[in-house]
């Protein structure tokens, strides 16, 4: 039974430029850099035949390559983060693959994502992180902003289940089309 997710890879240089900002951080367990990415749709774990349909599916995308640019630093989990991340800068195209990825899910069967989407690259997951350290890197990292990078495509992932995610391998590899 696959654990999949739909997402956009990073490209090599800006993931080495995320991947120098790693440390300082007690609690911290930093995301492999070749594990960076942007999910836009969590599936879970199904079957094989719902994984095919899946697969199908998505291959009938029709958007288009856009820019993209990663944007500062933030947390998830509020008074007890456990997970840090890059932003992404706002971005209509984006929520629009984002949306069809939803529909799609939503068409062969599978609930709405409960959560809001968020954007988002994770740099590490947290586990009672040292709170002064934490805010000192935010700060630090917070007029961080990526070169703006073309999206030419979108991924269908696996992952074994395992905590915290990763590594993760690409199933699919479906192109966006310009003209579209």
């Amino acid at each position: 039974m696959p654990r999949l997710f739909t997402g956009l890879d990073i490209p090599s240089d800006v993931a080495f430029d995320l991947d120098l900002m790693r440390g300082g951080i007690p609690g911290a367990r930093w995301i492999d850099r070749e594990s960076y990415h942007i999910t836009l749709r969590f599936i879970g774990d199904i079957d094989e035949g719902l994984a095919r349909e899946i697969a199908y599916e998505l291959d009938g995308v029709e958007a288009r390559p856009f820019a993209l640019k990663l944007t500062g630093c933030g947390v998830f989990g509020g008074n007890k983060p456990h997970v840090l991340f890059a932003g992404v800068e706002e971005n209509a195209e984006l929520r629009r693959l984002q949306s069809i990825h939803e529909r799609i899910c939503q068409v062969l069967g599978l609930p709405p994502d409960p959560r809001k989407f968020a954007p988002h690259v994770t740099l590490a997951r947290l586990k009672d992180p040292d709170l002064t350290a934490l805010h000192h890197f935010i700060a630090s990292h917070n007029l961080y902003r990526s070169r703006v990078f073309e999206v030419p495509r979108f991924v269908l992932f696996s992952s074994r289940p395992s905590r915290g995610g990763g590594p993760y391998a690409i199933e699919e590899s479906y192109r966006l089309q310009a003209g579209i």
